[in-house]
This record gives structure tokens, C-alpha cells and sequence, in this order.
């Protein structure tokens, strides 16, 4: 006879939880290290009880924000390699959507986080009950149905015995290398405090194996005759190579074949900075060295990339009248995009089979084809000093000079974490990264208020290691919430904030279009009705302070680098504040190397606009599609 426990279906979700692992290449992971919980009269009784009742297996972490509680277990996760996630726990109504931003970011980028709303009654005793969602012709749907379009995994927990199958399909999904993404087990608020006679076997230890898939030995024999063929050859690397933690290889790869390799903003940190064959960021926020080789490359090798607009420029980049696209990657749907030739793999095991494979043919890309790019590496990276450089050290720094002060001073150990604005732009082109997690932005969703929050989580993930947090203003004033968390769990992240005075990517965009910066400063309201008036009064340094952050206001490039220097070796939350030079421009570095597609006003009467549409027909007649 079964033995079984009698505990409620939050009890028991808790307890499951605490007892499930992960493993890659022998290593074992605990898969949930942690449930973060704001809690209100939809979760408060049932997971909020639980946690007290289990406190001693499943570690708690108070947020303010559901969305921001969301950004800290991507953090966790992205940091942890996708073998660990947190949870995150709401209540019904505002708490419950709250989430909707974040489970789009995490299922967007496939990294996994697990999400517990609570839910409206499944017995309705009262109908509707407080903050319920009426719907007329549906009487099942709540305003947890909004997370079904951003989960990997949705399912709605109506009786107790359901939990069983749907938290193992749930562990199923987060530990899937092609699935990953956010997970929703919807509770309604009266089923997480029933109670249930649980079979034990449920709660036993489980092991979920992260599998390392190698190539199709057809498919694999395709991708290196593809690759002998080519004369002029890139590599592009994208977050794959990250989860795959397939840098090794990659690096491998590179110095046996003396490919290419530029990177995506997911992939930037495959190959450190000063890889012979590392040629920088790619696409509308790339490097001119990695643009210049993807518009004439013959043969575009993906690694684990997505081939989201900013990589492709929009279709524009990769100009050579007959390239073609061999794509490496662990899900299918992303190995057969731009009519590419598919291998499907996981990222490591398929470039040490490519590079096993070549070097028995002896492959090597030409030697003036590598002179090409080691020349023109060279003079990026002298542009690269010329924009970090400060002259006068003693007046207000440009965004560029700001990064690099930072950039003078790390090392492999810290985390660079960013996500909007003009930082990431400024980021792909300029950042020196050298280590393979150093260089952490989200870009995928490029979601303002994501790089505090996750700063906590990847500081959660890595204790030892210095993690900065690249904020602009604009973002700050979305999301400073978790200061007041970091400071309360004495999680000693570092917040570098930038003050510039508005939406300073969007106004350079915005001027670009033809929309004359409208509605992107943040000042004030002039006469005219337009906010071209005097900088608002805005002191976000004294609101980090207000929030318990430990704050140093830099003035000049001197006063950053002393702060700076300061903030790192801290053991406290700590923020620097600088104010850069230019306000009214996006940056100041490099121009974009390759287009994007931003559409513009097909009729207009402003000059501004007229103008900016002529440059767009221009840009748009050199798109094509890869067929």
C-alpha cells in the first residue's frame, strides 16, 4: 500500500520543489534555490503559510514588485547557466499581471523562472470575489489567462490531485534546453489551502538531466562541407554559446579554423575581447570590423542566435549575392531561419564535432583574409580608446568616458548588467569583456527596470563576484524598487546611474524619424507646449539614499573614478551617480554601423520628416529576404 502525507496542495508544492535537481556533465544543481513572494489575500494563507511551514528546505526573498521579483530569478537563472531558477509567488488581480512583463522577458530570452499566482476561487463560493476578472462568455478565465501567451508552460490547479502531473510537467519545461522560458502554475487561492492524502513518492529527490544533444551525422557532413567551400566565412555567436557554456569550444573552434566570430548582445563574451579571432559585437549596435565581414561573408555561421533585427540589420547586413546561413543551434525553429541549412545540436557538442571534423581536412581560412580582420580589429579598437578617452579630467564625463572608467577598472570577476537606453548600444560596440559571463545584457526585451532587480539575483547567484548595475534615469525611474530589498538582505550590488536628462536612445531615434525628440527630455513645459524647458529639478541620488543605498555623486571624470573605485571594493549596496556631458545627444560614440528598421511617416509636412523618409526609401530598398 502507497504510504502518503496529508499536507495542502501549497504544502505540498513547497515541499516538491525543495526536492528537485538538476544535472549537466555530472554536476548536480538544486533546480529552485529560492521563492520570492509578495503576498496578499490570494497567496498570503496558502504559499505564504507553506513557506513558514517549510522555511527550513525553501528559502524566501521579499520583493516590492511582482515584476522586479520576476527580473531578480532571471538574473538567478541566467547567472546559475539555466540549471537553477527561483519562484515567484503573488496574489490574485494587480500582483498576478504584474508578472506578465517579466514572464515574456524570461520566455523571450529561454531562460526559465517559475511563476505561482494566486487565482480566484475554483469553488466560486462568491461570484466574483475581490479583484476578480469578470468575462461574460467564460466563466474559467481570470486574469491569469494573460500569462498563457508569455508561458512555456501554463496550467491552472482546480483540485489537488492535478498538481501532481502538472508540477512535473512544469520541471519538464524549465529544465528543456529548447522550452525553457517561464513556467505558470495558476492557484486558486482556496485549492492552496485544501488539503490532500499525497502518495510519497511524490516528494521523492529527482534528477532532471540537462541534455547535451550532438549533431545529425548527415547534417553534420553537410555543415563541413559548407564550411571547406567558403572563402570568406563568420561565425555569429549568440546566447546559446552562453547556455551551453560552450565557450571553450568556441574558442577552439576559432583558433583551429581562424574564423570570425562576432556576437550578438546575448552572445558578446563568447570569445574574450583580445581572441585573436573576436571581431565584436554585430548588427545595428555592432562593431564596423564584425559589419563589414557580415556584408561580404559568403558563409554565415549561427551559434545558438535567434537572428532577432538587430543582428540581421533588419535584413540588410549579410549583402553577398550568394551567402548562405549554416545555423548550430538546440531548437529547430531557430536552425531553419533565413532558409539556413540546419544543425541541431547543442552548441558545444556541435562545435567540437565541427571542429574535430575540419581539422582532419586541415581547414583553415585564408591568410589575407585574416590579416583583413586582425587590421581592421586594430583600428576599432583604437576608435574604442579614442571614445573612452578624457582629456580633461575635470569636468562632467560623456556616457562613453563613463564606461570607460569602468572598463579601466575590472576585471574578470565582475558582472556588467544592463538592459536600455543608450547603454546598450554604447555597450555591444565599446565594452572590453573578459570573462564569459561578465557581459550581462538583456536584449531581447530590452526592458527598462530589469537591471536592478537583476543584479540582486545574479549577486544571489554568485556571491563573490562585483555586479554592477548600468542604470540610466529613465530606467531608474521605472524600477528603483529593489533597492530597498538589497539593502534588506545586505546583497551588496553596485548601481552605476546615469543621469542624461530623459529618453536619450529614443530622442536620438525619435530626431532620426522625423519625430523631432517629441515627448523623450525631461523637462520642462515651455511656452510653446512642447517640454524643451529648463531640466526637471529631479534629484535621483537623494532618492537611492532615501531608499538606503549608500551613494557617491561624481562630478567630474576624476570624482567618477574615485567613486567608482570606492563602490567596488564596498560590502554594502552601494550607488554612483554622474551626470554626463551631453544630455541632449544619445552618446557619443561610434554611429551605427548597420541600419534598423524603424518605420517612418509615409506623408508628413514637417521637413524633418519629409527628409527622414527619403533616408528610410533609401535603407529599405537594399532589404531582402533570405530564401
Amino acid at each position: 500500500m502507497t504510504s502518503t502525507t496529508r499536507l495542502t496542495v501549497a504544502q505540498a508544492l513547497v515541499r516538491f520543489l525543495s526536492a528537485q535537481y538538476t544535472e549537466r556533465d555530472g554536476t548536480r544543481h538544486r533546480l529552485n534555490g529560492a521563492t520570492w513572494g509578495i503576498f496578499g489575500h490570494g497567496n498570503v494563507a496558502g504559499i505564504g503559510q507553506a513557506l513558514v511551514e517549510y522555511g527550513d528546505v525553501m528559502p524566501y526573498h521579499q520583493g516590492r514588485n511582482e515584476q522586479a521579483m520576476v527580473h531578480a530569478a532571471v538574473g538567478y537563472a541566467r547567472q546559475s547557466g539555466r540549471l537553477s531558477t527561483h519562484a515567484v509567488t503573488t496574489s490574485i488581480g494587480p500582483g498576478a499581471t504584474n508578472l506578465v512583463t517579466g514572464a515574456a522577458l524570461a520566455t523571450i530570452n529561454h531562460l526559465p523562472v517559475l511563476l505561482l499566482p494566486g487565482d480566484v476561487f475554483a469553488a466560486r463560493p462568491a461570484d466574483p470575489v475581490l479583484q476578480q476578472l469578470e468575462v461574460p462568455y467564460a466563466g474559467d478565465v481570470s486574469v491569469n489567462d494573460c500569462l498563457r501567451p508569455v508561458s512555456r508552460y501554463f496550467d491552472r490547479i482546480t483540485r489537488p490531485e492535478a498538481l501532481i502531473p502538472s508540477a512535473l510537467q512544469a520541471m519538464r519545461v524549465l529544465t528543456d534546453p529548447v522550452e525553457t522560458g517561464a513556467v505558470t502554475l495558476a492557484l486558486p487561492q482556496d485549492v492552496q489551502a485544501e488539503a490532500y492524502d499525497w502518495p510519497e513518492e511524490f516528494f521523492a529527490e529527482r534528477t532532471w538531466v540537462v541534455r547535451r544533444p550532438g549533431a545529425d551525422p548527415t547534417e553534420l557532413a553537410e555543415a563541413v562541407r559548407a564550411i571547406r567551400g567558403a572563402r570568406r566565412p563568420l561565425l555569429v555567436a549568440g546566447g546559446g554559446v552562453h547556455h551551453s557554456r560552450a565557450e571553450a569550444a568556441l574558442a577552439e573552434f576559432a583558433a583551429v579554423t581562424r574564423i570570425p566570430v562576432a556576437s550578438t548582445q546575448a552572445g558578446k563574451g563568447s570569445l574574450r575581447f583580445d581572441h585573436p579571432q573576436d571581431v565584436g559585437g554585430v548588427g545595428h549596435t555592432g562593431t564596423a570590423t564584425a559589419d563589414e565581414l557580415a556584408r561580404t561573408a559568403d558563409l554565415v555561421i549561427g551559434v545558438g542566435t535567434r537572428y532577432t533585427d538587430f543582428t540581421t540589420a533588419s535584413g540588410t547586413l549579410f549583402a553577398h549575392p550568394d551567402v548562405r546561413f549554416l545555423n548550430l543551434n538546440i531548437a529547430p525553429y531557430d536552425g531553419h531561419k533565413l532558409a539556413g541549412m540546419p544543425l541541431i545540436a547543442d552548441a558545444r557538442s556541435g562545435l567540437m564535432e565541427l571542429t574535430t571534423a575540419l581539422d582532419m581536412h586541415a581547414y583553415r581560412v585564408g591568410a589575407s583574409y585574416v590579416a583583413e580582420y586582425t587590421e581592421d580589429k586594430e583600428r576599432w579598437e583604437q576608435r574604442v580608446d579614442a571614445c573612452y578617452e578624457a582629456d580633461e579630467p575635470d569636468v562632467r564625463p560623456t556616457q562613453p568616458q563613463v564606461l570607460g572608467v569602468l572598463d579601466a577598472l575590472v576585471d574578470e570577476s565582475d558582472v556588467i548588467i544592463n538592459a536600455a537606453g543608450s547603454l546598450p548600444g554604447d555597450l555591444h560596440k565599446l565594452w572590453r569583456t573578459r570573462s564569459r559571463d561578465q557581459y550581462h545584457v538583456e536584449y531581447g526585451y530590452s526592458c527598462m527596470g530589469y537591471e536592478i532587480p537583476a543584479a540582486i539575483g545574479v549577486k544571489l547567484a554568485a556571491p563573490e563576484r562585483r555586479v554592477w548595475a548600468l542604470v540610466g534615469d529613465g530606467t531608474y525611474l521605472m524600477m528603483p524598487t529593489e533597492i530597498v530589498t538589497a539593502v534588506q538582505e545586505g546583497v551588496a550590488i553596485k548601481v552605476l546611474l546615469v543621469q542624461n536628462h530623459g529618453y536619450a536612445s529614443i530622442g536620438g531615434l525619435s530626431e532620426e524619424t522625423g519625430a523631432e525628440r517629441f515627448g523623450t527630455a525631461y523637462r520642462h513645459r515651455a511656452a510653446d507646449g512642447t517640454f524643451t524647458g529648463a531640466p526637471l529639478p529631479v534629484d535621483l541620488a537623494a532618492n537611492a539614499a532615501s531608499l538606503g543605498m549608500r551613494v557617491l555623486r561624481a562630478k567630474t571624470v576624476s570624482d567618477l573614478r574615485e567613486a567608482l573605485a570606492e563602490a567596488r571594493d564596498a560590502d554594502t549596496p552601494t550607488c554612483v551617480y554622474v551626470e554626463t556631458q551631453t544630455a541632449d545627444t544619445v552618446s557619443g560614440p561610434p554611429p551605427a554601423q548597420a541600419w534598423w528598421d524603424v518605420p517612418v511617416a509615409e506623408t508628413a509636412t514637417r521637413p524633418s520628416a519629409v527628409k527622414a523618409r527619403e533616408l528610410y526609401e533609401r535603407h529599405v530598398s537594399t532589404r531582402r529576404r533570405h530564401l
